[in-house]
């Protein structure tokens, strides 16, 4: 059985034509599923029954269910989303003053164990598949539909660490870009990483605009190991080098994550330290005010802290920015995303 969710036009046009059909079927299927929202072959009523027949005995379209949805101030939206396998996973949809961003995961669970983030707690179960991650945006978009919304943006910042399972992330990429689908620019996805160097620079190679987002949130390997234990593997030297690759094969400036963390990274000396490491180099940094987190005992710097540490970054003339924190109510702002089983 095929999945063809997951299925770029061309393949799916391939698909048909293994089955007798004509290509432009494929194209038809392809709307069907992606800019209707159709999960039946049934509801495809401009294909021959005989051939939607057809298509039930040798493929299915993968469609999540939708748990539950946790409407947060500021029209956020945490989705809870049940997989095949009895598992789930969360996105969120966000809206901003030039549209609407879909945070979506890309695995269940996390092997990364940053130890500051929800996503890892429960363990890592396994990869999304490219039909699941782009079924994500598929039900958000169910709820904008009515009111003739389109998601603008697609930030890959859910569950999971998408250059663990590039395959998929990509290929559901591509189906976004896709004019027969959402038809969404490259130029408006991101996807954010902990610093898995050999992805980084196979993104790079990848021919596709999307903006890299580097979750540092340290300016030396000694903080950084203690909060992110790939920088073990790949220390900050060796992904500032990878950062500065990706930018110079793809034109794209790098946004630098960085949560603010009462005590562990946010004092001047953290600032300036961070300043060294990149002002020679062009990137964008976001400070995030860390997000509470049930069993971890981190806590959020003090605005004070926050505005004096990006003023420090804005007198060396980094480019700097203070994350809204849309989801809180809901659990659904960044580092606060989990996996979950269904019962």
């Amino acid at each position: 059985m095929k999945d063809i969710k997951g299925l770029l036009p061309n393949d799916l046009c391939n698909f048909v034509i293994s089955l007798g059909e004509p290509a432009y079927r494929g194209d038809q299927i392809f709307s069907w599923i992606h800019k209707h929202g159709v999960c039946s072959f049934q509801d495809m009523k401009n294909l021959p029954l005989t051939f939607r027949e057809e298509l039930e005995r040798t493929s299915y379209i993968t469609c999540l269910n939708v748990r539950s949805k946790d409407k947060g101030r500021k029209g956020t939206v945490k989705y809870l989303l049940e997989t095949h396998d009895n598992n789930a996973v969360e996105a969120v949809r966000m809206k901003y003053g030039y549209g609407v961003t879909a945070c979506l995961s890309t695995q269940i669970g996390c092997k990364m164990a940053c130890s500051f983030c929800a996503s890892g707690m429960s363990g890592f179960i396994r990869n999304l598949t490219a039909s699941e991650i782009t079924d994500e945006a598929l039900r958000i978009r169910e709820d904008l539909i009515q009111d003739n919304i389109n998601i603008r943006n697609i930030v890959l910042m859910g569950v999971g660490e998408p250059l663990d399972n590039y395959e998929a992330s990509i290929q559901a990429l591509r189906i976004f870009n896709s004019k027969e689908g959402l038809g969404i620019s490259f130029r408006r996805m991101t996807i954010s990483t902990c610093g898995l160097i050999p992805g980084i620079k196979r993104l790079a190679e990848e021919g596709i605009p999307v903006t890299l987002s580097v979750s540092l949130h340290a300016a030396t390997d000694d903080i950084r190991q203690k909060l992110m234990p790939i920088n073990r593997q790949y220390p900050i030297k060796q992904l500032m080098n990878a950062a500065a690759y990706f930018q110079e094969r793809t034109g794209r400036r790098v946004t630098f994550e960085y949560a603010l963390i009462r005590d562990i990274n946010d004092s001047d000396s953290d600032a300036y330290r961070l300043v060294d490491l990149l002002q020679k180099r062009s990137g964008h940094v976001n400070l995030i005010p860390l997000n509470p987190v049930i069993g971890k005992g981190y806590i959020r710097s003090t605005s004070t802290r926050i505005n004096k540490f990006r003023n420090i970054l804005k007198a060396a003339s980094i480019p700097v920015t203070v994350r809204r924190g849309l989801g809180l109510d809901v659990n659904a702002a960044c580092g606060q995303l989990r996996r979950r089983y269904c019962r």
